[in-house]
């Protein structure tokens, strides 16, 4: 995420190219709000690490015509051709006179800054080169005095200069994604920062009111000020967009009055890390026992190699592929539209030409098999599937993982409509959906199970354990899934009061790893 005016590319080349450098852009309603905290209290000075198009520098420019005092602007640019799409959006070359070309990274540890304002490039650790990422772990440990996992974003690594970098009582106002604070190393990160600073607020955004429509992120705005820590903050959701609210709040200070367009709830520091910062707090009327006291989980079959392993029925008896080495299977859950998985549905896709079957062969020697199937996997070794990142770490590289038929699943890796699956049809999932085995197999339990986990109440506990995404959407990990509180009006509604008592389980997002 980058600060600028411009429209994001839907997809294409520039739209990868723009993930490269994590460039996504800013609107001006949210980059005013956030400058906004930043010289609320008469501050006069605004750094933004990442200028790129400008808008942190347009959003001073208005704020000290509002205002009717000066603001002085300066920062930093790695890339040169963003401040040029700066001048494109109305900035003049002297508004840029104060800014730097260079990697904020670097920037002396004796630097004091009294205001930052950042929108941080956005670039997850797979597209860091391992040099990167070691240097930046080894920065994050110097400061923080532990390593953090080598799956924290570039955009973590910002946060943590300009917060060694704010003098005293200065202002800091960053906009991040939600895996700040869900992903493996929130914890640690969290844990640092609100025992040295003040986290005052954290700004999250209804899905219509998102900054950043069409993108796969959840944006979280954080004011924090290098004073003494607290231990409440403010915790705000916005629920429209393009409005003057979230501005005159940030203005007014973050005790000010009620305002149309915000929910503004003051909330336990413990208790909002906890509930990792990008969720709502847990009411009492969402807790109940956990579904780890009814099922266990598991991730569906990785094939490694779904072009070769999975297939239509008449593709199978086209090659001559025997039926005792090939398991009704599903791959995608876009395949399932509804809430079970039927014979009849599986025939359909089948039809439609979507594979359906997976060949699940076991550890025999080659010579071993039938000729039709030897000859279809030596020609697999030919095309190279056996040296496949996953293939090949399987002795032999053609045997394939095996699950339980599960009699639910869970589509977790879908765009919305994360729910649970009855598994009528009794295949097997691959990794687009989890394995949900229940602890008990008889009937009247499995009949009860479904219903609590089909209830809305507890499909919309998902968002306390799933990790965040663009317009909505969640994607919930085996252990969190385990996680799941089944209210404990949705657990007495069914029967199943075999339950032990509900554990006031506090949900960390240490958890999500």
């Amino acid at each position: 995420m980058r600060s600028s005016h411009q429209t994001l590319p839907s997809s294409g080349p520039e739209r990868e190219a723009l993930r490269k450098k994590g460039q996504f852009w800013t609107p001006q309603w949210v980059a005013e709000a956030m400058v906004a905290y930043v010289v609320a209290k008469g501050k006069d000075t605004v750094f933004d690490p990442a200028v790129g198009g400008g808008a942190f520098l347009l959003a001073a420019r208005t704020l000290s015509h509002e205002l009717g005092r000066a603001i002085a602007f300066s920062g930093a640019e790695i890339d040169p051709c963003a401040l040029k799409e700066a001048l494109d959006s109305g900035v003049s070359e002297g508004d840029l006179a104060n800014v730097t070309i260079g990697d904020f990274l670097a920037m002396p540890a004796s630097t004091r800054l009294s205001g930052i304002v950042a929108n941080p490039p956005y670039i997850r650790h797979h597209r860091l080169s391992p040099e990167k990422k070691a240097g930046l772990r080894a920065y994050g440990a110097s400061i923080i005095g532990e390593p953090l996992d080598g799956r924290a974003g570039y955009h973590v690594y910002f946060l943590l200069k300009a917060l060694q970098l704010l003098e005293a009582e200065g202002r800091l106002a960053f906009i991040m994604p939600a895996d700040t604070c869900e992903g493996v190393s929130a914890p640690i990160l969290w844990r640092w920062i609100t025992s040295h600073y003040h986290l005052e607020a954290v700004i999250t955004f209804a899905p219509d009111a998102t900054p950043f429509p069409g993108v796969d992120t959840n944006p979280l705005v954080f004011f924090i000020r290098n004073s003494a820590p607290e231990k409440h903050l403010l915790w705000v959701r916005c629920n429209q967009p393009e409005g003057q609210d979230l501005k005159a709040w940030a203005l007014r200070g973050p005790k000010a009055a009620k305002f149309p367009s915000l929910d503004i709830i003051r909330r336990e520091l413990r208790e909002a890390l906890g509930s990792g910062l990008s969720r709502p707090p847990i009411e009492d009327a969402a807790r109940g026992p956990e579904l780890r006291q009814f099922a266990r989980i598991m991730r569906g079959i990785a094939s490694g190699a779904n072009d070769f392993f999975l297939f239509t029925r008449e593709r199978a008896v086209e090659l001559g592929l025997p039926q005792e080495f090939l398991l009704p299977a599903i791959v995608r859950t876009r395949d399932v539209p509804g809430v079970e998985l039927t014979r009849e549905l599986l025939d359909r896709l089948d039809a439609e030409g979507r594979p359906t079957l997976l060949l699940s062969l076991d550890g025999r020697p080659l010579e071993q098999f039938p000729q039709h199937m030897r000859e279809y996997l030596e020609k697999g070794e030919k095309e190279g599937i056996s040296i496949g990142i996953l293939v090949k770490t399987r002795q032999p590289w053609y045997r394939m993982e095996t699950r339980k038929v599960p009699p639910f699943l869970f589509a977790y890796l879908g765009r919305r409509n994360a729910r649970f699956v009855r598994n009528a049809a009794g295949v097997v999932p691959l990794t687009g959906f989890l394995c949900v085995y229940p602890r008990r197999q008889d009937a009247a339990f499995l009949s009860k199970l479904w219903q609590a986990l089909s209830d809305p109440r507890t499909i919309a506990n998902l968002v306390m354990v799933g990790k965040s995404y663009g317009d909505g959407c969640i994607k919930v990990e085996p252990r969190p899934l385990e996680r799941l509180m089944i209210p404990k009006a949705v657990v007495a509604e069914v029967g199943l009061d075999e339950a032990p008592e509900p554990t006031q389980h506090r949900f960390s997002f240490a958890e999500q790893a």
